[in-house]
C-alpha cells in the first residue's frame, strides 16, 4: 500500500470494544468520515440496536447500510471520504452464508474478489480516503463447534482475517475494551 492509504485491521472478541476503538480512532482523523454497516435488523431488538448505534456514532459520520455489497459501496465512496470504518466483516461473512445456503466455493469467491478489490485500492486514481478501518470478530480462541456450518463458519473467518492482515499497514486486538497493536 501507498504511505498515503492505510488498512486498519481490528479484531477480537463479540461485544470487546473493536468497535468503539475503531470509531475513536477514526474519529481523530481529518475529514469527511464514512461508517459501512453490514448488520441486518432480522428483528426489533436488533432494530434497536443499529439506531442506538447510529446515534451513537452522531453526524460526523454518515452511515450506508449494506449487508452484501461492501466492495461497490467503499469504492463509490473512495473520492468523498477521508476515512471509511467497515464493521462488521464477520457479519458480512455471515450474511454471504446465508445468501448462498452455505456454498463454501460462492463464499470464498466473493471473499477473494473483496480481498484483491483491497490490494487494488492504491491503484486508484485520485483516492480521496486515507483510512479504510475493517473490524472483525476473532472466532478462533475458542473450542472446536461441534456442528459442520459453526466450524465452516469458524475457518472462513480465520481465513478471511489472516488474508485481511496480511494486507494490512496497522492490526489490533481488542480485548476487554484495551487494544494491542500487533502490526
Amino acid at each position: 500500500m501507498t504511505d498515503n492509504f492505510s488498512i486498519i485491521l481490528i479484531s477480537g472478541g463479540a461485544r470487546s470494544g473493536k468497535s468503539n476503538f475503531a470509531l475513536k480512532e477514526a474519529s481523530k482523523k481529518k475529514g469527511k468520515k464514512a461508517f459501512i454497516a453490514t448488520a441486518i435488523a432480522l428483528d426489533k431488538e436488533m432494530e434497536e440496536r443499529i439506531q442506538m448505534h447510529k446515534k451513537e456514532r452522531g453526524v460526523e459520520w454518515d452511515t450506508y447500510e449494506e449487508p452484501l455489497n461492501i466492495s461497490k459501496v467503499i469504492e463509490k465512496n473512495l473520492k468523498i471520504y477521508e476515512v471509511i470504518v467497515l464493521d462488521c466483516l464477520t457479519l458480512w461473512i455471515s450474511n454471504l452464508m446465508m445468501k448462498y445456503k452455505e456454498d463454501k466455493k460462492e463464499i470464498t469467491e466473493e471473499i477473494d474478489y473483496f480481498i484483491d478489490f483491497l490490494k487494488n485500492l492504491k491503484n486508484i486514481d485520485n483516492l480521496n480516503t486515507k483510512f479504510l478501518y475493517i473490524v472483525t470478530n476473532e472466532v478462533g480462541m475458542s473450542i472446536v463447534p461441534e456442528n459442520k456450518l459453526a466450524r465452516l463458519f469458524r475457518d472462513i473467518v480465520g481465513k478471511t482475517n489472516q488474508k485481511i492482515a496480511e494486507i494490512s499497514k496497522q492490526v489490533y486486538i481488542v480485548i476487554s475494551a484495551i487494544a494491542w497493536r500487533l502490526k
